[in-house]
C-alpha cells in the first residue's frame, strides 16, 4: 500500500468552520441545483443540515456567500431558490486554489522523505509485528 498524504483545509472564524471541504462542496451543489434543499438532497443531507451550514458560512464572511429566496408553496407551487453570491464564488475559487496548492505538496521533497521512513502499516500494539502479517 502506497503512503498517502491527506491535507484537509479548514478556514476558522473564531471556533467555527467558515469554510472546509464539505462547505465548498455544498456551495458547488447549490450552484448546480439552484436551491439549498436540492443541494442537500444531492449530497445526502437534510435540508436543515444544509441550511445550518449555509447560515454558518453567511455569518462568518464579510458578505453572505449564499442568497436564498423563500418559496411560495401556497401560490401555485413556485418554490424558492438559492444562489451563490459573487462573494461566495470568490471565496470558493480561493478555497479551491488553496486545496490545489496543498495537493501539490505530495510532489515535494519533504513528503518524499517522509514516505521513505513510513511503514506500510502500523505495528500491532500487542505483538509489535506489522498488523498485516
Amino acid at each position: 500500500m502506497q503512503p498517502r498524504l491527506k491535507i484537509s483545509i479548514r478556514v476558522l472564524c473564531g471556533e467555527d468552520i467558515a469554510m472546509g471541504p464539505g462547505k465548498a462542496d455544498l456551495l458547488e451543489a447549490i450552484i448546480r441545483e439552484g436551491s439549498i434543499s436540492g443541494a442537500g438532497r444531492a449530497m445526502g443531507m437534510s435540508y436543515r443540515r444544509a441550511w445550518l451550514l449555509v447560515d454558518m458560512m453567511n455569518r462568518c464572511w464579510a458578505s453572505p456567500l449564499v442568497s436564498a429566496s423563500p418559496g411560495h408553496a401556497g401560490r401555485g407551487g413556485s418554490g424558492g431558490g438559492a444562489r451563490v453570491t459573487e462573494a461566495g464564488l470568490r471565496v470558493l475559487a480561493h478555497y479551491r486554489a488553496l486545496q490545489s496548492a496543498a495537493g501539490a505538496l505530495e510532489q515535494g521533497a519533504d513528503w518524499q522523505a517522509l514516505t521513505t521512513m513510513l511503514r506500510a502499516c502500523p505495528l500491532d500494539h500487542q505483538s509489535g509485528r506489522a498488523a498485516a502479517e
